[in-house]
């Protein structure tokens, strides 16, 4: 059986563990370096010489309206073919970039984030994110110099916009659903947070037979994630139980991950979903490499179900795009985050929050059991996860902090474990406890997060 890894990505400048992220019309998440990253990231993947074409998606943020003819022009300087497809979710422009044989896919997205923030991700011809290394390279033109990324006048490239992308993505998602079955019968809920999926995913459900109730599905730019989506649940809980829906699901702004709600209103996390995929593909004899994919932040639950069926669990540094890498390397075709991303390749090469639903619908509908039976495959372990933030220098270099952390650890033995790391998207500190006493877990992080406090305000 492979072994786990968990092996932190080299240091970047702007990218992080899921592209480059910032507050908008603020570096590095301004026009100004969208323009760069188009030309370095064009000269890197203008290679030979057929007409090189970039697929450009969005999610609904404001500011996309700037960043994204910012990286348009970048591109087109360099010597790339544009084609703009608008609001999509993610999975969507990673399916595009392959169908379309383009040499790029840009997202531009912040995921869960306010509508202050925005991002920029970039896909590789084969659909899949760029490695460490290739976002290393990339920002290494950006800091040098671009001129020999300019190309002559006669080799400009063109904008287009494919005006049947949302079709495209609405069949591949229909194409993963069990054949032969359908929705007929069942009232969903589903909340587009305001995000890229604020029309795809309803057609998808109601085409393939459901009652749709739609929340979310009205972005004015600013309303993308506050208060609705996979990390605000409550409203979608509550609207589920008036409803009398069968399941209801949430996804993010790029749609990309999903949390979901049985009918009692009870929340399901991704190691829910994960195990239940599981079992349903084990039984298929679809299950590929002999062990589902995910991260340091799952739960021991989630391994000790795995393990009752002969599965292992292989985790991963956090990142959706780590968890991919892993299972490549291992040959599975199940992987995915606590936080609601799943990995399947069998149907995409990326995370896909509606692909995933789609799934677990699937089993529902063949199974006949209420969402609250089939999503509590396992009993999860106490676990606890406190964010502290903090300026300047990270805590987690102080020796005192270190030597806290080391205690705290020695103290849990095998009764437990800790997980402190640094957010790859914020100047926050993750601290993170799971024990099979609840008494003992929340003590830990509380000692712990205290430490990192201490140490974040003498800084």
């Amino acid at each position: 059986m492979p072994k786990d890894t968990a092996t932190p990505p080299p240091a970047r400048r702007l990218f992080g563990t899921d592209g480059i992220r910032g507050t908008a019309n603020q570096a590095p998440m301004d026009a100004a370096t969208a323009l760069r990253l188009g030309q370095a990231a064009g000269r890197y993947f203008n290679r030979g010489t057929h007409r090189h074409r970039v697929v450009i998606g969005k999610d609904t943020r404001l500011s996309g309206y700037m960043l994204e003819p910012a990286l348009t022009a970048g591109f087109i300087g360099a010597g790339m073919d544009v084609v703009l497809v608008g609001p999509l979710p993610t999975p969507a422009i990673a399916l595009l970039t392959r169908s379309l044989r383009a040499d790029l896919g840009v997202m531009i997205s912040a995921s869960h984030n306010p509508y202050e923030d925005n991002g920029i991700k970039l896909f590789g011809p084969d659909g899949l994110k760029l490695t460490d290394e290739q976002e290393c390279e990339i920002e290494a033109l950006m800091a040098g110099d671009l001129t020999a990324a300019m190309v002559a006048p006669g080799r400009l490239g063109r904008a287009s916009r494919l005006e049947d992308a949302p079709g495209r993505y609405i069949e591949a998602a229909k194409q993963s659903f069990p054949r032969g079955r359908t929705l007929e019968g069942l009232r969903i809920v589903v909340d587009c947070a305001h995000g890229a999926a604020y029309k795809v995913a309803p057609t998808v459900l109601w085409e393939l037979g459901a009652e749709v109730v739609p929340v979310g599905v009205a972005p004015d730019g600013f309303n993308i994630n506050k208060g609705v989506g996979s990390t605000a649940p409550g409203a979608l809980a509550t609207l589920v139980q008036e409803r009398r829906a069968d399941l209801g699901i949430a996804l993010d702004g790029d749609a990309d991950r999903l949390v979901l709600v049985d009918e009692a209103g009870q929340l399901i996390d991704g190691d829910q979903i994960l195990a239940l995929i599981a079992r349903s593909w084990l039984a298929q004899d679809r299950l590929r490499g002999g062990a589902v994919v995910a991260t340091v932040m799952s739960n021991m639950g989630l391994e000790r179900f795995l393990a009752t069926r002969g599965l292992g669990l292989l985790r991963t540094a956090v990142g959706d795009r780590y968890v991919g890498e892993r299972m490549r390397e291992a040959g599975c075709n199940l992987g995915g985050e606590q936080s609601g991303h799943m990995i399947m390749p069998d149907f995409g090469t990326t995370g896909d929050g509606l692909i995933a639903a789609l799934q677990v619908l699937g089993v529902l509908v063949e199974e006949g059991r209420p969402a609250s039976e089939l999503l509590r495959c396992f009993a999860p372990l106490p676990q606890r996860l406190v964010n502290v933030r903090y300026a300047g220098a990270s805590p987690l270099n102080d020796a005192g902090v270190k030597a806290a952390i080391a205690s705290e650890e020695v103290a849990l033995g095998t009764r437990g474990r800790v997980l402190i790391r640094a957010s790859g998207t914020e100047p926050v500190i993750r601290v993170m406890a799971e024990a099979e006493e609840e008494s003992l877990v929340e003590g830990t992080v509380a000692r712990l997060a205290d430490a990192i406090r201490a140490k974040a305000r003498a800084a």
